[in-house]
């Protein structure tokens, strides 16, 4: 079976949701399929735009200065560039910031956990983390919301984000117009997609295009992890998971590390777990010099060696998944001031 055909033989239809006003309507690109929402918090077009603005809220950290997106850039597909993350009092995280590109699809969260199995209870850690501090909110919840709370804005969108709720502006109603909005950050308008998904064979160039049958040749061995349409081997969505929580060793760490996205992958520079490699090029250059030795790490890594003009196919391939317009759309619009950009 081809590369291509494999790809999209891993993918389902994309689907919109209909209804009443206050149901959420995806508009999702050609060959993905509609993310799964817990169901006590149900999407809405009032919480996305709520939790837009929440995720440039200085004041959902301890100083005042950080934000969510102090981390998670728009114009770096959410990433903020560093090798390790850096919390608002200045303590370096143990690992390197994920891109939240199409994190509505991860069936986990983070480097490490595969039990955190939701957004909302990911959300926590970074507001609630004391060892080390990231925003450094424990403790601090309820007057942290009484300021929100006093803001004339901010406690009409609370309450037409959540009209049924007596007290709208609570801190768990914030974790979840985050988490909402975080749900609408798919990516998937890059040369790859269409190719793949629309169609247009004029969208890669030969490089890529044998790039990235290289990607997916079982020799090289890169699909075997980042498999499936968001390159992260398994998915969620509305239907459920398609398998476990995908973690590799691959011969950075002592422990097994979540498979991250490669969408968009040439903007999320340093890469791995601790941000050791400053480019694409460093990144190959580990994979294929493991040699023979990389099964003592992980079966499914490349054992096979590759010639000069075989790593520039890779690297244009991986380039190929970057999808400007997504990066564009959220980068032009980091200060929100009526809703969140259109998905």
């Amino acid at each position: 079976m081809s590369p291509l055909r494999w790809v999209i033989l891993l993918t389902l239809c994309a689907a919109s949701q209909t209804g009443s006003p206050e149901t959420y309507v995806w508009r999702l690109p050609r060959g993905f399929p509609t993310p799964a929402v817990p169901p006590d918090n149900p999407m809405s077009a009032a919480k996305v735009a709520l939790g837009h603005r929440l995720f440039f809220e200085t004041r959902l950290s301890v100083t005042g200065h950080d934000s969510c997106a102090s981390c998670h850039e728009p114009a770096l597909s959410f990433t903020d560039g560093k090798r390790r993350a850096v919390g608002t009092l200045g303590d370096t995280l143990p690992r390197n910031a994920m891109a939240l590109v199409n994190v509505a699809y991860n069936v986990s969260f983070g480097w490490i956990k595969p039990g955190l199995r939701s957004l909302e209870a990911q959300m926590r850690e970074p507001l609630l983390n004391t060892h080390p501090v990231e925003l450094g909110l424990a403790g601090q919840e309820e007057s942290v919301v009484a300021r929100l709370a006093a803001d004339r804005g901010y406690a009409k969108d609370f309450a037409t984000a959540f009209p049924n709720d007596g007290a709208p502006a609570t801190f768990d109603h914030a974790v979840k117009a985050i988490a909402a909005f975080e749900r609408t950050l798919i990516s998937g308008d890059s040369p790859f997609d269409r190719y793949v998904f629309q169609g247009d064979h004029t969208a890669l160039s030969d490089s890529a295009k044998r790039g990235m049958a290289l990607f997916f040749a079982p020799a090289v061995g890169c699909g075997s992890c980042h498999s499936g349409f968001n390159f992260t081997g398994t998915w969620r969505d509305a239907q459920g998971d398609t398998g476990k929580p995908a973690f590799a060793n691959n011969g950075t760490s002592d422990r097994p590390m979540r498979v991250p996205t490669l969408r968009n992958v040439a903007l999320t520079a340093p890469y791995m777990h601790d941000g050791r490699f400053a480019t694409l090029e460093a990144v190959l250059d580990h994979y294929f010099s493991l040699g023979a030795g990389a099964i003592r790490y992980d079966a499914r890594l490349p054992r096979a060696a590759i010639d000069m003009q075989q790593r520039a196919d890779l690297i244009a391939f991986l380039r190929s998944l970057t999808d400007e317009d997504f990066v564009s759309r959220y980068a032009a619009n980091t200060v929100p001031t009526g809703g969140a950009p259109t998905p």
